[in-house]
């Protein structure tokens, strides 16, 4: 192989500098430098200013050729510097981006940096891996479901979270989602402090996490989250809080349904059966301004103010709701009829998703 090395070099000064930086960073990680030694050493090589930034921690290393800190420091969290970078490139851990390396090279870039900046961003996700811990969110599905498990016992389930990065004796709460967004992205969302692990589950993401932001969960992304306390029982709870998330209510807490959590486990045959529910289905399937009048006046409990919600006049909301009350043979506009609407509303919701 060196042999091989010394005539490509022989033919190409381009890849025997490219050859001759990658020996640089394969002494380094040999060495097992941390990422200060890095930072300090490529910034020689580089005869520039070198910056390293972790996500999950905030981190931020910038040093000059001379191995002295770069002037002027960062002003923001969100900019890898304050004078442009000349060039970027993100570190990749465990098919995750958990931070950014960068050049601060005055004028032209040269034409290694490409090859500096990838060997140099190989070379910290190995430091962070070694010194830790790897501020990763994406976590081993195994491990995840080992933790969420009821069969799993009490030693199993802490040699997990041990292994997932959570102290003992921390309380964890789980939630369980469906999104099309990133699971890493979305875990450093609604916990940004840290620490969290997600991992996919079937069709549903799971997130394990210190504490949650219910308001940090972004929109188009259905959220159930559980009660701290035994991972198995709050996974328990997020599915259930899930199967209650609409449009309207993206997120749901277990602790916010009450009594509401009973009707999860009314069997899909009697659900079905019930004529009140029947009734919100045909309602359903007809005309749809009809369902969402339905929804809003069930989540309002007021006229006025579902016809404020749907942009619409109180006349025109009353008489769609005297024409829905026909259809499902209930007078919603009494407290027992409002009250039955919404129960029956929210069972037909919850036989379109047995599955979670």
């Amino acid at each position: 192989m060196e042999a091989l090395a010394v005539r490509l070099s022989g033919l190409d000064p381009y890849v025997d500098g490219a050859i001759r930086i990658i020996a640089f960073y394969d002494t380094l990680m040999r060495r097992r430098v941390d990422l200060a030694a890095l930072a300090r050493a490529s910034a020689g090589l580089a005869e520039c200013a070198v910056g390293i930034r972790l996500h999950g921690t905030g981190q931020v290393i910038r040093l000059a050729p001379d191995g002295r800190p770069a002037t002027p420091p960062p002003t923001s969290t969100h900019t890898p510097s304050p004078s442009p970078a000349s060039s970027t490139t993100p570190i990749t851990l465990d098919e995750e981006e958990i931070g950014t390396v960068w050049l601060e090279r005055p004028g032209a870039p040269n034409p290694l940096d490409d090859v500096l900046l990838d060997r140099l961003a190989i070379a910290a996700a190995g430091a962070v891996e070694r010194h830790g811990p790897a501020r990763t969110t994406m976590a081993d599905p195994a491990l995840v479901e080992l933790v969420i498990s009821s069969d799993s016992d009490e030693a199993t389930r802490a040699r997990a979270l041990r292994l997932l990065g959570f102290a003992a004796g921390v309380p964890v709460h789980v939630a369980a989602v469906r999104t099309g967004l990133p699971l890493d992205r979305l875990g450093g969302l609604v916990c940004p402090a840290r620490p969290v692990k997600a991992a996919p589950l079937a069709d549903v993401g799971v997130i394990l996490a210190a504490g949650l932001d219910p308001a940090r969960f972004p929109a188009g992304v259905r959220a159930g989250i559980g009660a701290a306390g035994s991972p198995d029982r709050s996974w328990r709870q997020a599915r259930t809080a899930l199967r209650f998330t609409t449009a309207r209510e993206p997120v749901a807490h277990y602790r916010d349904l009450g009594a509401l959590a009973l009707l999860a486990d009314v069997p899909e045959d009697i659900a079905r059966d019930n004529t009140d529910v029947a009734a919100v289905g045909r309602l359903a399937g007809g005309n749809p301004e009809d369902l969402e009048t339905l929804d809003t006046y069930c989540a309002t409990g007021s006229l006025r103010r579902a016809a404020d919600v749907l942009h619409l006049h109180h006349s025109s909301i009353a008489r769609r709701l005297e024409q829905i009350s026909k259809t499902l043979g209930i007078d919603v506009t009494e407290a027992t009829g409002l009250t039955r609407a919404r129960i029956a509303l929210t069972s037909w919701r919850l036989l379109d998703d047995q599955a979670v």
